[in-house]
């Protein structure tokens, strides 16, 4: 790949992970608002951002400002989203403005995502840990 090239990509990269963070603030959570972007072929064939299951109440939070348990994160939202569509996910990549959790990252591994990029790395890192054992190239870019 030439240097032209790379920068190309690199601006693609910073425009689909600004995408995910302007996606995120669709997203009613108060603690953290999380965006995700799936892109196969410069195209994005999913989003998601951090929320409750569709039909249930827009609160993320309890009472004492705990996440719910039935919150769903949002590349689980994107990942969920292009399987019901005509859409595959094999071989795209996923812009997500926070660092996967354990869960997450073994749903990125089933639907054949081979690339993960994020912005923030969040504090537990067992979900970056396991998408690198399995092969999924991760990447952190700093806007």
């Amino acid at each position: 790949m030439n240097s032209e090239q790379k920068n190309n990509d690199t601006k693609f990269d910073r425009s689909y992970l600004e995408m995910a963070r302007v996606w995120s603030k669709n997203s009613y959570c108060k603690r953290r608002k999380v965006g995700a972007l799936i892109v196969k072929d410069r195209m994005i064939i999913s989003d998601g951002y951090n929320g409750t299951p569709s039909g249930f109440e827009n609160i993320c939070e309890d009472e004492n400002n705990k996440t719910k348990p039935y919150v769903l994160h949002a590349e689980a939202n994107a990942i969920t989203k292009v399987a019901t569509s005509n859409n595959s996910s094999r071989g795209a990549t996923l812009y997500i403005t926070d660092s996967p959790c354990m869960e997450c990252a073994k749903l990125i591994i089933q639907s054949g995502i081979v690339r993960v990029v994020y912005r923030n790395k969040y504090r537990i890192t067992d979900g970056l840990d396991l998408l690198e054992r399995a092969g999924v190239k991760v990447e952190q870019i700093q806007l």
